[in-house]
């Protein structure tokens, strides 16, 4: 079948998660013999900022490093339809630009024989819910949202008729363990600073207690302001920017524990999601320490592969514990790297997402996948 994808940017990932899971998904798709194709804005905003940052090289590592992925740049006068016409599913990001997302509802509502998604993978049908209410969605298949929580807002405002929920999950052919990588820190966080949602935190969870326990480490991400950046510094944690997301799990490898810190309007308004740095982190075989979240779909064992902290002083007191039993550590690794390979691989969400397609699909996509499923 041919997938054609509208993302803000799949050759940018500067502080663009979303581009991760993506590339994973449709890695994932070429490998089970199917077309898969992104368009982008030419003037999205992650792919500027990685263009102003990185310079031109940037977007040829990213297609050295992805060779079998393939987006196409567009703009005020690309022709949409045409290029649709012989799609079987169409998956448009929250981000799409609403005019956009408008257009191709209504070539689907005309002539239109592939199925409709549109996807959101976001808080901002909580922080900004009037943008997402003006989004014309009445002509689309199906509505993919990253949380049980989300998918509840968008049943309770009426927004798409047939609403799932579809967590990220990790691009396993990428977030591996690597083995024999010497360790060069104590602790890795990556992560970006992004817009003061989780400012507190990150001195609370991360600065903090790296100062307390005179911790070796590591700090990749963008957007961090000059007195984030001194802070980092007077830690004894090193700042090393942007990082392109293949080399990750060598990173991985050469620190010993590494944490997740939420930003706010997800643990307070849409509990139940993390981000996608969760599953590539416990699929790269790292101990991962987490800031407070409530699991309230299951998707982890908590305790088991991974620990929660919930301030400060329970952060340092389990990266003194973690750092200093390596049975523990091997422990939460083994059981991490155990849950993703049973549930949280970009492979189980393409199962989940043809799940979807045969209930909720075009007659045109459930006749294609109905010899899959009969063969699984």
């Amino acid at each position: 079948m041919k997938f054609i994808f509208y993302t803000h940017s799949l050759v940018s990932d500067w502080n663009h998660g979303n581009a991760h899971f993506l590339r994973g998904v449709m890695r994932e798709l070429v490998a089970r013999g199917h077309t898969a194709l992104a368009l982008e804005p030419e003037d999205g905003w992650s792919r500027a900022n990685l263009l102003r940052d990185q310079g031109g090289s940037a977007v040829e590592r990213f297609r050295r490093d992805f060779p079998e992925l393939v987006s196409i740049v567009y703009g005020a006068e690309f022709d949409h339809e045409e290029l649709l016409h012989d799609a079987d599913v169409v998956v448009v990001h929250e981000w799409t630009d609403p005019a956009l997302v408008a257009r191709i509802g209504r070539a689907r509502a005309g002539s239109g024989t592939f199925t409709l998604v549109f996807h959101d993978t976001h808080h901002r049908a909580v922080s900004a819910e009037p943008q997402i209410a003006e989004m014309r969605l009445r002509d689309y298949d199906l509505v993919l949202a990253f949380g049980e929580t989300l998918r509840q807002r968008y049943l309770k405002a009426g927004w798409g008729r047939n609403v799932v929920t579809w967590h990220e999950a990790a691009d396993t052919r990428l977030f591996r363990p690597i083995e024999g990588e010497e360790k060069e820190g104590d602790l890795i966080w990556i992560g970006n600073w992004g817009d003061d949602e989780r400012t507190v935190e990150i001195g609370e969870f991360l600065i903090g207690p790296a100062a307390k326990l005179s911790l070796t480490g590591t700090v990749r991400g963008v957007r961090y302001p000059p007195e984030a950046l001194d802070a980092l510094e007077k830690a004894g944690l090193s700042y090393g920017g942007w990082i392109a997301n293949h080399d990750v799990p060598e990173a991985f490898a050469r620190h010993r524990v590494t944490m997740h810190i939420p930003r706010r309007p997800y643990v307070e308004a849409l509990p139940g999601i993390p981000t996608i740095r969760v599953f590539e982190a416990l699929a790269c075989g790292i101990p991962l320490i987490s800031a407070p979240w409530n699991d309230m779909e299951g998707l982890f064992r908590p305790g088991t592969d991974f620990l929660f902290a919930n301030d400060g002083e329970e952060m340092s007191a389990e990266l003194r514990r973690v750092l200093s039993d390596r049975g523990l550590a091997a422990s939460l690794s083994a059981a991490g790297l155990e849950t993703i390979r049973a549930r949280h691989s970009c492979a189980h969400r393409v199962d989940e997402l043809f799940d979807a397609l045969i209930r909720h699909g075009t007659a045109k996509v459930q006749r294609q996948l109905a010899p899959m499923e009969a063969a699984e």
